[in-house]
């Protein structure tokens, strides 16, 4: 299964639905086809979950099945699964400012936070040097507008959520995380030497899992965040991917608990850290 499945689980879910909708309408496909003037097989794409419908195809649909009371709530579930994936070139076209602002509104009402992390340290926990040297390493390989301060200050400005209101913060990272050299010695030192500082949060949990950790049923997977119980985000090389069906959400959010499982917190935490900052020289 890919990390977009549940994206096409979707459109599936959708497609099923349209399908009762004309099937209640007493139309076969080719009928509806030809009433709206499409090629006969696009009724069989859009029901399938292969064609996305548009708008204007859901406003035909309804209209020609006689199930025009179901066009909004239509339309909202397909613009949401739209939104569901969406590739960074899109998202970042006008810079990387846009997609740091894009996930303010989650951040803004989440109250429990769970980020499991196999390769960066996580945005919150992130020094200035740190954002910077990652922030121009993304700019510069995808070829982006340059608006690397705002998208900088707009990443520094969202920490204050770690210190404002009845937030809790899980946090796991693989020990090679530590490890990643972003922006050179100085600025790793000083970033781990900020994750030691972040750790004696009363409202932040920081796991570590160490490299020797037996990892026979749980391997490393792809970095993500769990917002509450609403929304799981996934940073993938294309993609960004929001996940919000309940039983996906589950699954990462089991996921979470077992790599949970296979941390060390508190001193040991820290020593890995401190070694990490040890190796730098």
């Amino acid at each position: 299964m890919t990390a977009s499945s549940s994206v096409q689980q979707a459109r599936e879910a959708l497609g099923k639905r349209l399908r009762e909708i004309r099937k209640d309408s007493g139309l076969t496909a080719r009928e509806l086809a030809a009433r709206a003037g499409w090629h006969e097989s696009k009724c069989s794409r859009i029901e399938n979950g292969r064609t996305g419908p548009s708008d204007d195809d859901l406003r035909v649909w309804t209209l020609h099945c006689g199930a025009q009371e179901q066009t909004a709530d239509l339309i909202a579930t397909a613009r949401n699964i739209d939104g569901a994936y969406v590739e960074w070139r899109r998202l970042e076209r006008s810079g990387l400012r846009r997609a740091q602002e894009s996930v303010l509104p989650v951040w803004e009402r989440t109250r429990h936070f769970r980020a499991y992390s196999s390769w960066l340290i996580p945005g919150p926990l992130q020094t200035r040097a740190y954002i910077e040297a990652l922030l121009r390493a993304i700019r510069d390989r995808r070829a982006l507008p340059d608006d690397l301060d705002e998208a900088v200050q707009v990443r520094v400005d969202k920490q204050r959520i770690l210190h404002e209101g009845p937030r809790r913060f899980a946090v796991l990272l693989e020990e090679s995380v530590l490890r990643h050299g972003i922006g050179g010695a100085t600025a790793m030192a000083g970033q781990l030497g900020h994750l030691l500082s972040i750790a004696t949060l009363p409202n932040v949990s920081l796991g570590v899992i160490p490299l020797g950790a037996d990892r026979t049923a749980l391997w490393p997977v792809e970095d993500f965040w769990i917002f509450d119980h609403s929304q799981v985000n996934v940073e993938l090389v294309s993609a960004f991917l929001t996940i919000t069906q309940p039983h996906e959400i589950g699954m990462y959010a089991r996921t979470f608990a077992d790599l949970a499982d296979l941390a060390v917190y508190g001193a040991p935490a820290r020593a890995l850290i401190t070694a990490a900052i040890d190796s730098l020289g």
